[in-house]
């Protein structure tokens, strides 16, 4: 077994958590063995520094590691990248050419997220990590190499065996050796090293002078999700130092850049945290409105004909709109939360959070009865409730009085 505290050194792996300690000890022990490996995790958490790293302290080292991202490469080429063409074998090959695994011979080819690779592409994967045989494309000839093969994936391969997007054959092969990198998110005590590391290494190759981060700072970056993981603190990192200008990043800028990102809004992500300064509940209250409001395409037909107490229904036109209104409301999803989104542009954005769903109903229900002239069918109707849930909503809510009773 490698020595863990030269073995990190050397490799650049950055942490001193559990989860990474295990990571070392594991490449300490694969890396002197010539056997494939299957390292999983989820995108941005460095699989390829883990794969570079199992081959430096390997016996093949002094040969290359040939790094082949399988996703970025189109369907109909892969095989050709892969193991290489005979020259006329198709159009534009004009010349025979070396794969991937040509190139590799005597060193270690790097497969990254081979979930990615086409079925059929697969079959001659196995038969490579089998025997070490292929054949370029458009050639009939058996050609041998000699590498080792490291593979990498941020998917679920068993569940893609599952579905039969993945040679099951070739899953038990690859799976041989399995090296699971942890989120950043489950390793925060490391996130301090890497901002050190990250911020040194681009201030001084930038030439940008670095005062350092606030300990408040660092603490709201450690509380943050980080869903894209190390290559997000990353460049994260690199930005805010750009935006700092030479300042000691504070915990207010380091908000400002985290919390006011559209790409990081709650809304198209709801794992990710949002600095609030009012309670849970009210912030359960924001997200419901907020989501509300994206549900439904039609917004500016009900906000005209809700908000606008002057229209009057005294014609074919405005009867065609109503009816297009009451449509609309019908197929909302949540018939007791519809409400909410006829006053879209009643709530000001300060208001939100400080509200509840009662008075919200409260008042559309009283506006909606002043709008059809206190007629109960119609806007229990335009609500999508019962009119004898409507007769309830009226007493709870002391509306009587504004409704003039029928003679």
């Amino acid at each position: 077994m490698l020595d863990i505290a030269k073995l990190q050194k050397n490799s650049g792996i950055i942490g001193n958590s559990n989860g990474i300690v295990q990571v070392l000890e594991m490449i300490s022990q694969v890396s002197p063995v010539d056997i494939s490996v299957l390292i999983t995790g989820e995108s941005g958490t460095g699989k390829e520094v883990v794969a570079k790293a199992i081959h430096k302290n390997s016996k093949r080292n002094n040969s290359p590691i040939i790094v082949v991202n399988c996703g970025a490469i189109p369907e109909g080429i892969i095989e050709s990248e892969l193991f290489g063409h005979k020259r006329g074998s198709f159009t534009g090959a004009g010349e025979d050419r070396k794969g991937y695994f040509e190139e590799a011979n005597k060193g270690t080819i790097f497969l990254d997220e081979i979930g990615e690779t086409p079925i059929e592409t697969q079959v001659k994967l196995l038969r490579v990590l089998e025997n070490g045989e292929f054949m370029r494309v458009g050639e009939a000839k058996t050609r041998k190499t000699d590498v080792r093969v490291i593979a990498a994936t941020n998917r679920n391969l068993e569940e893609l065996v599952k579905k039969g997007d993945f040679r099951q054959d070739l899953y038990f092969r690859l799976k041989t050796v399995t090296l699971h990198l942890p989120p950043l998110r489950k390793r925060v005590e490391d996130i301090s090293l890497f901002i050190e590391r990250f911020a040194l290494e681009f201030t001084r190759s930038n030439d940008i002078i670095y005062r350092g981060f606030m300990p408040n700072a660092i603490r709201v970056l450690k509380q943050f999700d980080w869903p894209g993981n190390v290559r997000e603190l990353k460049h994260f990192i690199e930005k805010i130092l750009v935006l700092g200008r030479g300042e000691r990043i504070s915990k207010e800028m380091v908000q400002k850049e985290l919390f006011t990102n559209p790409q990081l809004d709650s809304i198209t992500n709801p794992t990710l945290p949002v600095v609030i300064p009012s309670s849970t509940n009210k912030a359960e209250i924001d997200l419901i409105l907020r989501q509300l409001f994206m549900l439904k395409q039609d917004t500016e037909l009900i906000q005209k004909m809700l908000l606008n107490t002057s229209v009057q229904v005294n014609n074919r036109k405005n009867l065609t709109n109503i009816n297009a209104v009451d449509q609309n409301i019908q197929h909302m999803p949540d018939k007791s939360l519809e409400i909410v989104d006829n006053i879209f542009q009643y709530l000001r954005d300060d208001a939100i959070g400080d509200m509840l769903i009662k008075d919200l109903e409260k008042e559309a229900i009283s506006r909606t009865l002043k709008f059809f002239n206190n007629n109960r069918r119609k806007t229990a109707k335009s609500l999508g409730m019962s009119e004898r849930t409507l007769y309830r909503k009226i007493e709870e809510f002391s509306l009587e009085p504004k409704i003039k009773k029928r003679n």
